[in-house]
């Protein structure tokens, strides 16, 4: 890898685009309680699901990924090596975890991270898309399909663009790195399965 002022550059851009809080912003622009003291107290999608139900969970995902997803394709078209390609995802990821913004203190970077994989191609996205979706669905654990998904990610990226199957490695490192909490409430069966905010009916 040839660290140059270009990379430099694209890993703190990442970063600090990384530390954009998606969760926080869209909760507190559609008048919901901080997701940080809400549910789970993590800033990401499936917590605003909970606490704020599916418009407002698909919005934070969109945008966590686009954290991911622009830096990543961003330094592709510049023509930066794979290697430093995965530090840069890395660091949107690590903003998104370790948000300067919010007091360091953020979500999982599951969707940032899968988003920083999105650019590689449609078919590896679609992979990544229906691998979590079902395995959400069957088991109704967000923390598991992330992790399965994490999992599958390198295979994929091998399978379909080899190029880019060890900075995808690091990045799927970082996810099952950042659920070792998950994993242990798992084995426990203490793990919270996922819900959607119940609106009370209108007599």
């Amino acid at each position: 890898m040839t660290i140059t002022v270009l990379t430099i550059v694209m890993i703190l851009a990442a970063y600090f685009a990384g530390s954009i809080s998606s969760a926080v912003l869209v909760c507190k622009m559609r008048g919901l309680p901080d997701p940080r003291s809400q549910g789970s107290g993590n800033p990401g999608a499936t917590n605003v699901l909970r606490i704020g139900g599916a418009s407002s969970a698909a919005l934070v995902l969109f945008f966590d990924m686009l954290k991911g997803a622009a830096p990543a394709y961003l330094a592709f078209r510049l023509g930066v090596d794979p290697i430093a390609l995965g530090i840069i995802a890395i660091a949107a990821c690590l903003g998104h975890i370790f948000p300067i913004f919010f007091s360091f203190k953020g979500g999982k970077g599951v969707a940032t991270a899968f988003g920083a994989m999105a650019p590689i191609g449609p078919d590896l996205a679609l992979c990544l898309m229906g691998s979590w979706i079902v395995i959400a669905l069957v088991t109704r654990y967000s923390s598991f399909a992330a992790i399965c998904t994490a999992l599958l990610a390198p295979v994929y990226t091998w399978w379909l663009d080899d190029r880019f199957t060890i900075p995808v490695t690091m990045l799927s490192a970082l996810i099952v790195i950042r659920h070792k909490d998950n994993i242990k409430r798992l084995i426990r069966g203490e793990e919270s399965k996922v819900s959607r905010k119940k609106h009370s009916k209108i007599p």
